[in-house]
């Protein structure tokens, strides 16, 4: 980084726009006028940045580590390295993460040399062999290592949201830390990113198989990775993928990873983005004292320039899939920090904003397809703007296409106002409000403006910018750009012919090492802090409980940050008590007034760069308003028009009956939607709420007048009012009086009463077909218990110890030490309301050969938990440093009320937690554990292709009991 004792405002403010600060006669920085975050950009001397924002809220900072290089930079032969080396990030060190180093790193070696011997031999039985081999020295070398102990790390600092993800043009580093541990997690980072040790690699290489296995049924990820490919298909864009090639995966290099690391884990191609509360000429130094000696490469590689060839006709590809049929539009543009993205931005929400864009107006709104949208794939070498559909029933693809295409062709005409593009700025600067709300929001908009190589001056002026756009400007770039130059992705319904099958290996599981810790995690635990002492919720002082007319309970938060606001009615009835409750409400999507067309309340609503929408669910519906409080009036006024007048169109119910049948059958091709019926059956038996809709008869018989009238009949129940905004609650009040239209006396809500979660007396196994390289299996516990305050305390440490985080005992043992799943949980859940049992929950998604190996390892856990002293420690002081630091705030108070009445409560039932987490041991957890969860009597919910299951293995769990679709949908 650049010191100096002084600097030449005005020659720094020609050449660069920016201010260039300086504190304490050390360090320099650059800063922007009109900056609504305040940032501050610092430049190591050995090419680190530092990006900054101070935001005091709460006593949290978010830290996001980026480095500007992702799946592009992948070796063409070891495709999905930058995101398998992600993982490994998380293995430590030779001081982290190891009992003896010395000991440890021939043996490391020692698999290094296996895996290059193992990727260059093809005969199958040879492989064989040289896993075993991998396997059994890997073993030893477990022996030697301390599984997860960075998360270990980050626990005992109070640290949340530890994790990490992988672009084509980046990876990233997160976790969210309490203020006052600046200094240890500068000391922890810095050791990480200096110096890696790859350990633990053949159990995470399955994990990131996994992940892979997941992808195979996520159409939409094949589509996004074809459309890449067609448009790029000189690019590592298109020619590879983030997670890699199935062969890749199955030969890495472990030698091919070290030198990747060697050369872009280096201080010039990183930036540290920072959010929250802490004294940035503080923060400045500790950064420079822990990662000022790392050494810069001067030699970065850069990527080879390859020249995309012109499309100068429609490319069109089709892909395979289990999942509904759509269509997909592509245009190849350049990239992120290219003069077009502005116009790009705006032609993005003149297509699609989902209220007034031309799709949402002339395709979505009219009903001529199921759904519809566009957007732009934006990335720093290139950028994508993409369309697509999902027709209706009885549409083919081509005709979606052409519907897309005619928007395309409107645009090009000009054949939308000029207001549209203002309307559009209004509302991006609202979505700007939101962002720098939170400090991940901040840091977010950090880490893209390094990744893409953006000035962050640009960054700040861009609004200003987008205002200065013309009609005459989007017309003008529409008819240069937007050709026949475009690539069509046409996914059909089919079974996939380039998935591989391959047969899981045998692992040894790994040594845990649970109890042992490194002299560096114990630096770090003996490290002393200035503690932050918890601030928890005081009801009576922390909202306001206001009167409105007809004797409407208030909630009232008033907002003294900006000029948001959120307005939200709650009516304590839904789905449950009236099954076509939800239809009506989807029917009001496509509803006018007796004076305005559904197109003009759409339109109005952006133009107020406000947003409405009624949310049924089960047990509640939730009205919601927000937006820019300057506009809350008109846009009240005229939600309660909608909702006091909507007037009947056949039309469009008849359209929306096709619709639902439509998307009721396209669900039933989703693996997500197929798992979540099977669960919520296993939950709540045949009669479930998931189920309680109206059937195809009673969808093709309504009166769509019996649909309007419980609309205008909503307000007319009795419910709830909460408000969030800068007016004060004799403004809000007033105005809420003015407009709320309500009757004197308002009717009670319905009772709801006939749905039960059906307690698990025997031990059965529901079984659903979905063909796929991946089963998803659960395992719900039900004994009826219902919510016990008292046990409260002690759930939440047991929770924390078994399966809250990387350190956790699930994860050790299903991901770190088997190489089961990448994702794998298991919960004793609380129930929402005082009348709703406790639900044990665990979960998995693995490879179908996989599934014995799961249950088993799933059951040995549960019923005899690993004991651990030191991980039960870390888990509690991480738990009570979090609670050190939580703080609800804003609307969150609001809701952190409703949640605490559900349970009968008055009080923030942290404050209890954080009074008796103090002095629980692990003798507490072990007796609960024992009373709460051994030995339970399970439904188990499995997922996948019998001829794939070993059935015989899985009787032995209980009897099989098979489910159709039919029986899980209702439909």
């Amino acid at each position: 980084m650049k010191k100096s004792t002084r600097f030449f405002a005005s020659m720094v403010a020609i050449l660069f726009a920016t201010a260039l600060l300086a504190q304490d006669a050390s360090y320099t920085y650059e800063s922007v006028s009109n900056d609504p975050i305040n940032t501050r950009i610092y430049t190591l001397d050995n090419g680190l940045k530092v990006y900054m924002s101070v935001n005091k809220e709460t006593p949290r900072i978010q830290t996001f580590i980026a480095v500007r290089v992702g799946g592009k930079n992948d070796p063409a032969e070891t495709t999905g390295l930058a995101h398998y080396f992600e993982h490994l990030m998380f293995k430590g060190t030779d001081k982290f993460g190891t009992l003896n180093y010395e000991k440890e790193k021939p043996l490391l070696d020692e698999i290094e040399r296996l895996f290059e011997v193992y990727r260059n031999t093809t005969d199958e039985d040879a492989r064989t062999a040289i896993y075993q081999q991998i396997d059994s020295v890997s073993y030893e070398a477990s022996k030697l290592a301390i599984p997860n102990e960075y998360d270990k790390l980050m626990s005992a600092i109070g640290a949340t949201g530890t994790n990490a993800y992988t672009g084509f043009d980046m990876t990233v580093y997160t976790d969210d830390i309490p203020s006052n541990q600046v200094e240890n997690w500068a000391k922890i980072q810095a050791e990480r990113f200096q110096n890696n040790v790859i350990r633990g690699f053949h159990t995470e290489l399955e994990t990131v198989y996994e992940e892979k296995n997941m992808s195979l049924t996520q159409d939409g990820r094949k589509v996004y990775e074809k459309m890449l490919a067609t448009l790029f298909p000189h690019h590592p864009y298109g020619t590879q993928t983030v997670l890699g090639s199935q062969e890749h995966l199955k030969n890495p290099s472990i030698t091919n990873i070290k030198e990747y690391y060697k050369t872009y884990y280096v201080p010039n191609n990183m930036a540290i983005c920072l959010a929250g509360d802490f004294d940035p000429d503080g923060m400045i130094r500790v950064i420079d004292a822990h990662f000022g000696n790392m050494e810069p490469n001067d030699n970065l590689p850069p990527l080879p320039v390859t020249e995309q060839e012109e499309l100068t006709k429609p490319v069109s590809v089709e892909v395979l899939g289990l999942e509904a049929a759509n269509i997909s539009l592509g245009w190849r543009f350049p990239g992120s920090a290219s003069q077009e993205k502005d116009l790009l931005d705006i032609i993005s929400l003149i297509m699609n904003n989902g209220q007034a864009g031309l799709v949402d107006l002339n395709l979505i709104q009219q009903q001529k397809v199921l759904s519809a949208y566009a957007g732009l794939y934006s990335m720093s070498d290139y950028c994508a703007f993409v369309m697509g559909a999902n027709p209706k029933q009885g549409q083919t693809l081509e005709e979606a296409r052409d519907l897309l295409l005619g928007q395309i062709d409107k645009l090009k005409k000009g054949e939308f106002s000029e207001e549209l593009i203002s309307a559009s700025v209004n509302n991006l600067k609202l979505s700007q409000m939101r962002r720098i709300e939170s400090n991940a929001g901040r840091a977010n908009w950090f880490v893209n403006t390094f990744i893409n190589g953006l000035d962050w001056k640009d960054q700040v002026d861009r609004l200003d910018r987008l205002a200065r756009i013309t009609k005459q400007d989007v017309v003008n770039f529409a008819n240069a750009y937007f050709k026949e130059n475009y690539a069509v992705i046409y996914k059909r319904e089919g079974k996939d012919p380039n998935e591989l099958k391959i047969a899981k290996p045998q692992i040894t599981p790994i040594v845990m090492n649970r109890d042992a810790r490194s002299e560096f995690l114990l630096g770090i635990q003996q490290a002393e802090v200035e503690p932050i002492e918890p601030v928890f919720l005081d009801f009576e002082k922390d909202l306001k409980k206001l009167k409105a007319k007809s004797d409407i309970p208030v909630l009232y938060k008033q907002n003294v940050n900006n000029g948001l606001f959120s307005l939200i009615y709650v009516f304590d009835m839904g789905n449950n008590t009236d099954k076509a409750i939800g239809t009506a409400f989807e029917y009001m999507r496509y509803l006018g007034t007796s004076t305005k067309s559904p197109e003009e309340i759409k339109t109005a609503f952006y133009n107020l760069a406000c947003s409405f929408g009624v949310y049924p669910g089960s047990e509640r519906v939730y009205v919601m308003l927000s937006g820019l409080a300057e506009n809350m009036d008109k846009a009240l006024e005229l939600f309660e028009e909608l909702l006091a007048d909507a007037q009947v169109n056949p039309e469009a119910y008849a359209n929306l009956t096709e619709d639902i049948l439509k998307k009721r059958n396209d669900a039933k091709l989703n693996q997500g939607q197929n798992f979540n019926k099977l669960l919520q059956y296993a939950i709540w038996g045949s009669d479930s709420p998931d189920k309680n809709i109206l059937s195809e008869t009673e969808l093709n018989t309504m009166d769509p007048e019996e649909l309007v009238a419980r609309i205008r009949q909503l307000n007319h129940f009795e419910h709830r009012i909460l408000y969030y905004g800068p007016d004060s609650d004799d403004q809000f009040l007033t105005t809420l009086n003015r407009l709320h239209r309500v009757p004197a006396t308002l009717t009670p809500v319905p009772e709801d009463n006939r749905f039960k979660q059906e307690p698990v007396k025997e031990n059965k196994v529901y079984l659903a077909k979905y063909d796929a390289k991946q089963i998803y299996m659960a395992m719900v516990a039900n004994d009826g218990v219902v919510y016990d305050p008292t046990i409260e305390p002690t759930r939440e440490m047991y929770n924390e110890y078994f399966s809250g985080n990387m350190n956790s005992i699930v994860f050790q043992e299903m991901r770190e030490s088997r190489g089961l799943a990448y994702s794998a949980y298991a919960y004793l859940m609380p129930p929402s309301k005082l009348n709703r049992p406790y639900i044990l929950r665990a979960f998995i998604a693995t490879q179908n050969d996989k599934m014995d190996d799961a249950l088993k390892a799933f059951h040995q856990i549960l019923n005899d938990m690993p004991e651990s002293e030191n991980a039960f420690n870390l888990a509690k002081d991480g738990l009570i440093t979090r609670l050190r630091t939580d703080r609800i705030i804003k609307e969150n108070i609001l809701w952190a009320y409703i949640n605490a009445q559900d349970l009968g409560l008055n009080t923030d039932r942290r404050k209890e937690l954080f009074k008796q987490a103090q002095d629980m041991t692990l003798s507490d957890v072990k007796a609960f554990q024992e009373k709460w969860v051994k030995d339970r009597t399970y439904s188990y919910c499995i997922l996948g292709n019998e001829e794939d299951l070993d059935l015989q293995q899985l009787e032995t769990y209980g009897p099989i009991i098979r489910l159709s679709q039919e029986d899980i949908f209702g439909y």
